[in-house]
């Protein structure tokens, strides 16, 4: 039995935001990790991040105005820059000192990768932008494709849900992906990778539709990583498709997740449309699953995890404890994932 932890892990990157949603000028609201964040761009093209309270009344500086260099407080114009320092308070008069330095909103460290923006929730002076996870054969782009949708669970729940290797015959049946009748035994081999496991690259077993239409025999490779990162990687002779699914804790109740596509086949964005509300249902299938789960977690039972299935459950919770309490002692992280081969029938 394994515990689901609603705590977040801090000192590591998380998605944000798509870098085109967020237009130099302008500002956008959001709540990450249970906090009140202030994303802004400047005129320069710079993105920032800020604690979304003014220090003064706690009204949210989302309500302000922003003039593409400094953020204005609605209720009393207090004014801050990108890096969150009090610049003005317009209600001083001459001879009233004020050091302003006092008065600053937190910031916190952001990083724009491949067409993403993310934000690391933590100490920003560990923040190491090398961190975040890349993918590979795609540096420098901006995805292709991107869905978000909102899971009305907790993170742990929302992972546990998305990496399972025994629920698609029964969560995602559809013409064009697996009609759930037809069982097979899967063995893969799992080793350990940056802050999580990878599923070592394989050729794919069954033809589904979607792999089909990259014609010859795909071979996949699948790697996760801590917070909450997941990036599938799939080849032929000519092309590469990649996808990366993020999920990013808004409370303790609610998660963003993000799936991005990268391809170099030249037409899929052609027929891109045409696939988008078939990507949609899958991952509504997968987000019905979950809120139909929460039914049964107001009891707060224990999870019953069994091998080899729900091995990568167990890992990825090992690797959430193991991290927390790395940084609780300040020490340095130990992968707790052993490589071995994994087996189970979908």
């Amino acid at each position: 039995m394994i515990e689901a932890d609603s705590s977040f892990l801090r000192n590591l990157w998380y998605f944000a935001l798509p870098s085109q949603s967020l237009k130099p000028g302008k500002m956008r609201a959001k709540t990450l990790l249970g906090e009140p964040i202030l994303f802004g761009r400047t005129q320069a093209g710079d993105a920032f991040a800020l604690r979304d309270l003014c220090p003064h009344r706690a009204i949210p500086l989302s309500c302000g105005r922003f003039d593409g260099a400094e953020v204005e407080c609605c209720y009393h114009g207090w004014r801050f820059d990108a890096a969150g320092s009090c610049t003005h308070i317009p209600s001083l008069v001459t001879g009233q000192q004020l050091n302003l330095d006092r008065f600053g909103v937190k910031s916190y460290a952001v990083a724009e990768v491949q067409g993403n923006l993310w934000i690391f929730m933590g100490d920003r002076t560990l923040a190491d932008p090398a961190e975040i996870a890349i993918v590979s054969g795609f540096e420098g782009r901006a995805p292709q494709f991107h869905l978000k949708m909102i899971y009305p669970c907790a993170l742990d729940h929302a992972v546990v849900g998305l990496m399972d290797p025994a629920h698609s015959p029964f969560v995602h049946r559809a013409w064009w992906w697996r009609s759930g009748h037809d069982f097979h035994e899967e063995a893969r081999e799992f080793v350990a990778s940056h802050l999580g496991f990878t599923m070592v690259r394989h050729k794919v077993g069954i033809m589904t539709f979607v792999y089909q239409m990259l014609g010859g025999v795909p071979e996949t490779e699948i790697s996760f990583r801590l917070p909450s990162v997941r990036i599938e990687s799939t080849t032929t002779a000519r092309y590469h498709v990649s996808n990366l699914t993020t999920i990013t804790p808004l409370t303790e109740s609610e998660s963003e997740v993000n799936f991005f596509a990268y391809w170099n086949v030249p037409w899929l964005g052609l027929v891109a449309p045409f696939l988008r509300p078939l990507a949609w249902q899958f991952l509504k299938q997968d987000r019905d699953v979950v809120e139909r789960q929460q039914v049964g977690l107001k009891f707060d039972p224990s999870l019953m995890l069994i091998p080899d299935s729900d091995q990568l459950a167990k890992w990825y919770f090992q690797l959430k404890k193991e991290y927390a309490q790395a940084q609780a002692e300040q020490r340095e992280f130990v992968n707790p994932v052993k490589d071995r081969v994994l087996k189970w029938r979908a």
